[in-house]
């Protein structure tokens, strides 16, 4: 089932998406509830509402058409936290440490390959839906990159989760653009505030079900202005979903509605020899394998 989170007249409300007719159902009307329920809460009791949710779409009249719809970022405020791991592809490790850039600020003799998943978070005020526009942020930064991600969508919450029982607590996916200033990523010597200005995670189109994808094996593409500059596979993760639910879940309790990125392959803006880095004007296109298609241009906002 794919989910989306669209604005209604009085604020976002979830749906669910029928593709093959390219319509929208809204999701309250179809469990007989309020308008205006939300993802991370059908996330957060799916169990339980599934099914209901299921039949309801199949009594409703017919959905609005998806191209009369804004969509907003499909889980437009996470639970808790968005999780995401550095240098999770060997060829993006590899290009990560020729430009100098590492989590210390610069070169330092570290591996290429890491050893254990490096760990980062996003403020949850950075994310935008598809569509709206990245801010280049032309005062802060001067080297505006791109990182497309697979994104994993918790379900069943918990804490000390095992690899083995990892796939129970995933929901299902979306996909992430962890947008970075790598200037900032430099030289404030930790990665939160270079990947954290607002409008720095665009997410979307739609969550999807994890019955309805094969995460470990999906195909991931970004596109700057139509050119094709990373292209991968899920295959290429140094570390899989379960090993990062593992170590993530290890002492901190994950949450419905939790989102964890899973690492971008080679290819991003600072990989190239110049690098080339994102500017005002530029279109990103992220697609993942049976999860759509994200697109953001870059444009500056009011009031940047």
């Amino acid at each position: 089932m794919k989910l989306v989170t669209y604005r209604g007249d009085s604020g976002p409300r979830a749906g669910v998406l029928d593709s093959g007719t390219s319509t929208v159902t809204d999701a309250g009307t179809a469990l007989g509830e309020p308008a205006g329920v939300a993802v991370a809460d059908l996330v957060a009791r799916w169990d339980t509402v599934a099914a209901t949710l299921a039949g309801g779409i199949r009594k409703a009249p017919g959905g609005v058409p998806l191209t009369d719809l804004t969509l907003l970022a499909p889980v437009p405020v996470p639970a808790r936290n968005i999780m995401c791991v550095g240098k999770n592809y060997r060829d993006h490790s590899a290009e990560f440490a020729r430009s100098g850039f590492d989590a210390s600020g610069g070169p330092d003799g570290a591996p290429e390959i890491p050893s254990r998943p490096v760990i980062f978070t996003k403020s949850p005020g950075s994310v935008i839906g598809p569509g709206e526009p990245i801010d280049p942020h032309a005062r802060l930064t001067s080297s505006l990159d791109y990182e497309a991600e697979l994104a994993v969508i918790i379900g069943p919450g918990g804490r000390g989760i095992p690899a083995g029982r990892a796939w129970d607590h995933v929901w299902g996916y979306t996909i992430i653009n962890d947008v970075t200033a790598r200037d900032l990523q430099r030289d404030h010597k930790q990665w939160f505030l270079g990947k954290s200005l607002d409008t720095f995670c665009p997410m979307g189109p739609w969550a999807v079900t994890a019955d309805e994808v094969n995460a470990t094996s999906l195909d991931v593409t970004c596109h700057v202005n139509g050119e094709l500059r990373q292209k991968a596979s899920t295959r290429d993760l140094i570390f899989g979903i379960p090993e990062l639910i593992e170590t993530l879940s290890a002492g901190i309790t994950l949450r419905p509605g939790d989102i964890i990125a899973t690492g971008t392959p080679a290819g991003v803006g600072i990989g190239f020899t110049p690098p080339r880095f994102l500017t005002d004007g530029d279109v990103v296109t992220v697609e993942i394998e049976g999860l759509g298609t994200l697109t953001n241009p870059v444009r500056t906002t009011e009031g940047a």
